[in-house]
């Protein structure tokens, strides 16, 4: 396609043959035609499509905000040799320029270079896109290679231990008749239905009732950790001390619930790749958190991130509901709230520590 300066010329030798033509001069008549000639040369020179072989690789294809990842691109061109090209990588919205040297029929280059990973959230990289430009710069095309691949930032993390509730407090059995169905621990007799397992017949009491039962065996109920990240003037730190907190219990093999002032993030149990991978892409948002708070189902832990002394002050109204509430802090005005732990901090790096002590 024409460039802009190639528009221009287009332009300028239609109007230097029709000025010659009326006038009757033929030296802009000689002006139009050289004009053309070149902008036909461009085109032929532009014109060839290379042919390319593009593999490209990102790695990790996970990881920490701040850390490295590297993209590397394999090129093997199965034409004729190349010139005149030049080589440019999408990286989110931007262009990246490739140093692609000149590439004779058969040859094959590897190149890499770093990606940027100081913000959150996915990044797309690629296709390959070669640039081929006449040398008056009066045409150019513009041709894609290869698929792309998309990065995903994560939060920082640092290891904290187990959450408060991440420990089991009933190791025989379950605190209610509502925890899961398993086949871990006896819980009580109920009568046979259709589908249970024979092996799980109480012979004894069958004989004893004249009616088949079972045991029904379950799994002893665990205390559940809910992490609740503020998200109004949401900071990278608040994110990456949710992220410390929830991947602690769920690494420790505790149920975690992530929400935010939006809803949930998280199911029960996610492993703690999902719980990276979903606080990846928290976006800022609007609501407030004592919705959240307030539907959050009780038990075990609450830990609120947030750096609004109000919100941490609501945390007392729900106190009876949970085991032990813990709010990290993350404002500059101290508080202090009856019944809740406050871990303030102001850098990622001072929460084992203030985690720990407090």
């Amino acid at each position: 396609m024409l460039t802009p300066l190639g528009w221009g010329t287009l332009a300028g030798s239609v109007l230097l043959y029709a000025a010659g033509f009326a006038l009757g001069y033929p030296e802009p008549v000689v002006l139009a035609t050289g004009g053309l000639l070149a902008l036909a040369a461009a085109l032929a020179w532009t014109a060839p499509r290379p042919r390319l072989e593009v593999r490209r690789e990102v790695t990790p294809l996970k990881v920490a905000r701040g850390e490295a990842a590297v993209a590397v691109l394999h090129v093997r061109n199965l034409g004729r040799g190349m010139s005149g090209l030049r080589a440019e990588d999408r990286i989110g919205g931007s262009a990246h320029a490739i140093d692609l040297p000149r590439l004779p029929k058969g040859a094959a280059r590897t190149v890499s270079y770093p990606l940027p990973t100081q913000a959150r959230g996915e990044i797309a990289v690629g296709p390959l896109r070669l640039v081929r430009a006449d040398p008056f710069g009066l045409a150019r095309r513009v041709r894609e290679y290869g698929q792309g691949a998309v990065l995903l930032v994560r939060p920082r993390t640092v290891a904290l231990p187990v959450p408060p509730s991440g420990r089991a407090h009933h190791l025989e059995g379950p605190t209610s008749d509502s925890a899961p169905s398993g086949t871990v621990t006896f819980h009580t007799l109920r009568e046979y239905v259709v589908g249970d397992d024979l092996r799980h017949i109480h012979w004894r009491s069958s004989a004893r009732t004249g009616t088949l039962m079972v045991r029904r065996l379950i799994d002893a109920s665990l205390p559940t950790t809910t992490v609740v990240l503020d998200t109004r003037d949401l900071t990278e730190l608040a994110v990456d001390a949710a992220a410390s907190v929830a991947r602690a219990a769920a690494g420790a093999g505790f149920p975690v619930r992530v929400f935010t002032g939006e809803g949930p993030l998280t199911d029960a149990k996610p492993d703690q790749d999902a719980v990276l991978d979903r606080l990846a892409l928290v976006g800022p948002g609007t609501a407030g958190v004592a919705e959240a708070v307030r539907l959050a189902r009780g038990g075990g832990s609450l830990v609120l991130v947030t750096a609004d002394p109000a919100a941490a002050g609501r945390t007392a109204g729900v106190r009876r509901r949970f085991d032990r509430i813990l709010c990290v802090y993350l404002g500059g005005t101290p508080v202090s709230v009856p019944g809740v732990r406050i871990v303030p901090i102001s850098e990622l790096d001072a929460l084992p520590h203030a985690w720990s002590t407090r």
